[in-house]
């Protein structure tokens, strides 16, 4: 799925731009301009964002580069499924009206872009990219977990920095609106910064005479995003529907039989379109053209892909290795052999 080209926003129209920051969190749209990030040329920019934008430009370079690797991931977890994350070149934000709409999608899509950003920010603080922050300075010293003692060294993540810098920015426009909406992005926000957290693992190299590991020296690293993806696509399965409070300060379950969200749950207000069908007005690009399994009786079967609608059946050839043999020492030699392949594609709305 292709993303803005680098730069567009320098050939549209202000006008244009500023019409499509109503329905975007705005921010997102840094990724078209990358490393050529300008404060001023981002719409819909709250005042605190404009001004941490100004202070930290390296910050948002990293940011708006940074964008696409979630999106990426959250494309991964959909990819099966109707509404596959999909952007369109001729949406500035993104993902157009969907946005709109207070679904379980759009809880997804502001959660895995939190963590997008807390990953990204701590990644270039461990990597040097950034003059505002290096390695956690708190991981000094000695300490103890079950294994026994060890000493701090290495470079450990600064993911502390990366979620306060992340909640100030992201956070902000939200903070400053505080409606319905407001308070469901916040904590959609909240939980994907969590979600890059509960994944910090220590690791650890060992010093002593014969690798007896009588010394060791450990650090605190991130996992690999991957699995932040999958903890919130499991989030997204288990999203609560819920209804703003009469005080308007938090939420209650939109029915009776459901749980109460905790801080670590994704929350929603509306039920989702089926994705079926081009909307504009849903944001749902459809299915049409969409491959699917035809054996398949889950998700990604032709059946409920394509919404009963039927697909299409094409024949094309396709290259893969084979009859791979391994040569002393040490490589392995592959055929390449052509294979006749049936891809079958979901008719589009008659």
């Amino acid at each position: 799925m292709n993303l803005l080209p680098s730069g567009i926003c320098f050939y549209l129209s202000v006008a244009i731009c500023w019409l499509m920051a109503e329905v975007d969190a705005s921010w997102w749209y840094m990724g078209t301009l990358g490393s050529q990030v300008m404060c001023d040329n981002i719409p819909g920019l709250v005042n605190k964002q404009r001004q941490l934008c100004r202070q930290h430009p390296k910050v948002m370079q990293a940011i708006g580069a940074g964008i696409k690797d979630w999106i990426s991931e959250c494309q991964h977890q959909f990819r099966n499924h109707r509404w596959n994350c999909n952007t369109t070149a001729r949406d500035h934000n993104l993902f157009g009206r969907l946005l709109l709409r207070s679904s379980r999608e759009v809880a997804f899509m502001y959660a895995i872009s939190s963590a997008g950003v807390v990953y990204t920010l701590a990644r270039a603080c461990s990597q040097g990219d950034l003059d505002s922050c290096s390695c956690d300075p708190t991981k000094k010293g000695s300490s103890v977990d079950a294994k026994g003692s060890f000493d701090w060294g290495g470079c450990s993540d600064h993911v502390e920095y990366a979620m306060r810098f992340t909640q100030a920015f992201v956070d902000a426009k939200e903070r400053k609106e505080r409606d319905a909406r407001a308070l469901m992005n916040l904590h959609n926000n909240r939980a994907g910064r969590k979600a890059v957290k509960r994944f910090m693992t220590l690791e650890c190299k060992c010093h002593g005479v014969s690798g007896s590991c009588s010394v060791r020296t450990c650090w605190l690293a991130m996992a690999d995003f991957r699995r932040t993806g999958d903890h919130l696509r499991k989030r997204y399965n288990g999203a609560v529907q819920v209804a703003v409070n009469q005080y308007g300060t938090g939420f209650t379950t939109a029915h009776t039989h459901f749980k109460r969200p905790s801080k670590n749950d994704l929350v929603y207000f509306e039920d989702s379109p089926d994705y079926c069908i081009r909307d504009h007005e849903s944001g749902s690009m459809g299915t049409a053209g969409r491959v699917c399994n035809r054996t398949s009786r889950g998700v990604d079967g032709c059946e409920v892909m394509c919404c009963g609608r039927g697909y299409d059946t094409s024949r094309i050839s396709r290259t893969t290795k084979c009859e791979c043999k391994f040569h002393w020492c040490c490589a392995v030699h592959c055929r390449d052999c052509n294979q006749q392949v049936d891809v079958h594609t979901c008719k589009g709305q008659t």
